[in-house]
């Protein structure tokens, strides 16, 4: 896996009060964390898939097809990505990061779905607002966009996706500081929201059309099951 390039004033090694308290408390002290987590009132498309990262020593979140999650505290946002896109957002002054997960670029926007980029970023901005960062301090790490398969090389889904994403970030004028997309690779990508590191790992071609379709049907359980945390453990 490689690491891309840290926020200014950051360490590549997620190591916090939060993760020495972890290593040092064992299992234990995790696991009642991520119960804890499990606990707190969700927001609709807030992701809420919770495990602990044994490779990081981090509870951990997995944001499915669809979803978000925005914290302050020292864990890990974990997705797996084909054609979609992740956007990781990072305020270096409030130390508030978030993760979404989007499939296209705009649709159906009566009610708001995350499945779309349109009103994705604006729900990720916004509850990072809520936690006390602002537009100004903002910055991007941009993940996805794969051409997996080659039917949808024709639809050209992972392009649009990117394109969208990058003319998002410019209007709103969040610098983009890294980013890892389009190509033909699934993904699967970690990120520190409360240090604003990100890592990224390109995933072998084993069964691409599956990861398509669940990416397509937004299945959480079917995806959830299949990059289960253990397999971080190649990082």
């Amino acid at each position: 896996m490689s690491a891309l390039a840290p926020p200014l004033g950051s360490s590549l090694r997620p190591t916090t009060p939060f993760g020495s308290a972890l290593s040092t408390g064992g299992d234990s002290v995790q696991q009642a964390l991520v119960q804890k987590m499990k606990t707190r009132p969700r927001r609709p498309g807030e992701a809420s898939f919770f495990y602990v990262d044994h490779h990081f020593q981090f509870p951990a979140v997995k944001v499915l097809p669809g979803e978000y999650y925005v914290s302050t505290d020292d864990m890990v946002i974990m997705t797996v990505l084909g054609s979609c896109i992740a956007a990781c957002i990072w305020d270096t002054r409030a130390r508030v990061g978030g993760m979404n997960h989007f499939m296209l670029p705009d649709g159906d926007m009566v009610g708001g779905s995350g499945r779309y980029g349109s009103y994705a970023m604006e729900l990720l901005i916004n509850e990072m607002m809520k936690l006390g960062a602002r537009r100004e301090s903002m910055q991007a790490k941009v993940f996805g966009g794969g051409q997996v398969m080659a039917s949808f090389t024709a639809m050209n889904v992972g392009e649009r996706n990117t394109e969208f994403v990058m003319n998002y970030l410019q209007t709103e004028r969040i610098p983009i500081v890294s980013k890892d997309v389009l190509d033909i690779y699934p993904r699967k990508v970690c990120f520190f929201p409360s240090t604003g590191k990100a890592l990224v790992k390109r995933l072998a071609h084993s069964h691409p059309e599956a990861l398509v379709e669940q990416e397509r049907r937004g299945n959480a359980v079917t995806v959830a099951k299949e990059t289960s945390g253990g397999s971080v453990d190649l990082f």
